[in-house]
């Protein structure tokens, strides 16, 4: 009887070893860096664009206030200016808000936009003046990005604002100012001011808003007087 011949299983090719990034591209010990590394970083001229934007990345982490002027000075870079506002957006200090509006005047285009976006993210009632003066800015995406932070931020203050704006705008920034409007009013309800947001509601529900406003905001007047939780 013939014997079945055993074959010997393959021997497992060996994994290639993993590759090292270049040195602009290593992170090092920046995912566990302190305020006071973080800031070395930010502020070497040496340090490459991708360890500038990791640290922004880790001092946001961090609520590093400590960090606030470096990352502020990258505001108006090229390369770095997103990575900086996203390090800047969640540290909870008024630095931030101080930086944000300090830089306003000195950017344009897109790097503008971004810091009036961040702004609205961070609701910041005392930019509400700066952000009044570029609601009527020439370039209409400044404007419309300036309405919708003013919106966010809102309080009665930007309610007045935007009430004042809505007979003086046309096409695209009047609509962005309507539906600033909405966001403003639910801000104000949900802070306890009722009666501001019934009449800014109101308003919004006037023939001369665009339509898909008018509709939402008479649905919101509804909602609001049909409601259980309303004052009696």
């Amino acid at each position: 009887m013939q014997q079945a011949t055993q074959t010997a299983p393959a021997t497992a090719a060996a994994k290639p070893p993993k590759p090292t990034p270049p040195l602009e591209f290593q992170e090092g010990d920046i995912a566990k860096m302190d305020a006071a590394g973080l800031v070395k970083i930010l502020s070497d001229a040496n340090a490459s664009e991708f360890q500038k934007a990791r640290a922004c990345q880790r001092a946001g982490e961090l609520g590093a206030k400590d960090a606030v002027p470096a990352m502020a000075a990258l505001l108006s870079d090229e390369h770095l200016n997103t990575y900086a506002r996203y390090g800047l957006e969640p540290i909870a200090d008024p630095s931030v808000d101080e930086a944000l509006r300090a830089s306003l005047p000195k950017l344009k285009g897109l790097f503008l936009i971004g810091v009036i976006n961040s702004i609205g993210k961070r609701r910041d009632a005392k930019a509400v003046p700066e952000l009044t003066k570029l609601m009527s800015d020439a370039d209409p995406q400044i404007a419309t990005a300036a309405i919708a932070s003013l919106g966010k931020i809102g309080g009665v203050a930007t309610m007045k604002q935007l009430l004042g704006a809505l007979p003086k705008t046309s096409g695209a920034v009047h609509l962005a100012v309507a539906d600033a409007g909405l966001v403003c009013a639910e801000s104000l309800l949900a802070e306890g001011q009722r009666d501001h947001a019934l009449n800014l509601y109101g308003y919004l529900s006037s023939p001369a808003i665009p339509k898909p406003v008018r509709l939402a905001a008479m649905n919101a007047i509804i909602r609001e007087e049909t409601s259980t939780r309303r004052p009696r």
